[in-house]
């Protein structure tokens, strides 16, 4: 039978409208799909790409039926929505990917980490912590880390506590604590898992982080370890993902002890920053990907052309407003740099404000470049704090 899709291939429903929604939107746009846009923010970044939004609630359930019914399936780009909503439209027959039964496991971590450990993927030890109890986390010893089951992100919900002395510190929030990992190296994989059951690995990238205000400030793809230590990582981000029987695109993040050893910290179930590079690094990007998976097409190739990093464009501080971006025309000038500006109306410190990938023949070169785009753009706004 010929292979035959009417215009638009596909309408897709988005639930979240931020900077992962406005690359999706592009992305869909390439594949012949259209897209409506659920996001509180009327001219969310999405949906100045979208050209369709919907202005309500994540966790609405009005907004959320009229985005299933006005479309052939749905995804989403943010962890933070009522699954008892999806879970009940997806019982009615609407298509939502990743499964919302899967996305109630992911976005509460505790939760998140009893799947990982009764799956037999190796994970840091760790026990349930429903209120702060400081017997309890000397019981566990220290030092550890405190998670906030519900809402953490980009290091938000998060508290490391050297020694008891820290507890003072702790979040007053439903919790569990974990143990402690002195980590040699932090390092994510993206996988993509399709409808069929096919599954294929990105290679494996290398994390650092911002010191102050701990997101994703520069990312080496590919990661710099030996190559039986990158297959063992996209090995386990695999097996994580089939253990979940996941559908869309899967952010598995890592820790690498000193003797060897992966630990899979957290679980992202949609695209992700650790996966930006792939747009102009990889044969296929992360977002046309997930949208292969969701719509049942065959999977793209995720070998990698070239040598990348990446680094966030975070709100310069001192500042808010309406963005002004110092440095554009300098960094332009460098080759093998290309800069992504999300569109937010708004800036303030260390708000997530675009990324710039480099590409060259080495990921040393490419972060020597990165390094001096660092030092020359900056995200300020028109009024000073």
């Amino acid at each position: 039978m010929e292979d035959v899709y009417p215009y638009p291939v596909a309408r897709i429903g988005l639930i979240g409208g931020g900077q992962l929604g406005r690359m999706m939107v592009k992305a869909a746009k390439r594949l012949g799909c259209t897209c409506v846009v659920l996001d509180p923010l009327q001219g969310s970044p999405a949906g100045q790409v979208a050209g369709h939004q919907i202005v309500g609630d994540y966790s609405d359930p009005g907004k959320l039926r009229e985005l299933a019914e006005s479309c052939d399936i749905v995804t989403f780009e943010l962890e933070d929505i009522d699954t008892g909503t999806l879970i009940a439209l997806e019982a009615e027959g609407h298509r939502i990917y990743p499964r919302p039964a899967l996305l109630a496991t992911i976005q509460d971590k505790y939760r998140q980490k009893v799947f990982l450990r009764d799956a037999g993927i190796p994970t840091s030890e760790f026990i349930d912590m429903p209120e702060p109890d400081a017997r309890a986390c000397a019981a566990f010893g220290y030092p550890l880390v405190q998670k906030a089951r519900r809402g953490g992100y980009d290091g938000r919900g998060v508290v490391v506590m050297p020694d008891a002395g820290t507890f003072s510190g702790h979040l007053p929030v439903p919790s569990y604590i974990e143990r402690f990992i002195e980590a040699e190296k932090e390092l994510a994989v993206m996988v993509a898992r399709n409808v069929g059951g096919e599954c294929r690995a990105y290679p494996t990238v290398e994390m650092r982080f911002h010191e102050r205000d701990n997101v994703l400030d520069f990312l080496l793809a590919p990661a710099n370890v030996p190559a039986e230590t990158a297959r063992r990582a996209e090995a386990l981000a695999v097996r994580t993902v089939e253990a979940m029987q996941g559908v869309g695109v899967f952010g598995i993040e890592m820790f690498l002890t000193a003797d060897g050893e992966l630990l899979v910290n957290e679980v992202a179930p949609r695209t992700h920053n650790s996966g930006h590079h792939t747009i102009e690094a990889c044969v296929t990007d992360q977002f046309e990907q997930h949208l292969r998976a969701i719509l049942g097409l065959p999977l793209g190739e995720t070998r990698q052309l070239s040598p990348a990093t990446m680094v966030n464009l975070l709100g310069e501080p001192g500042y808010e407003g309406r963005p002004v971006i110092a440095g554009l025309a300098a960094v332009l000038a460098i080759s093998g740099v290309c800069v992504h500006v999300y569109g937010k109306a708004v800036t303030k410190p260390g708000r997530k404000m675009g990324h710039v990938t480099v590409i060259d023949e080495t990921v040393e070169a490419a972060c020597a470049k990165a390094s001096r785009v660092k030092t020359l753009i900056r995200i300020l706004g028109d009024k000073k704090l």
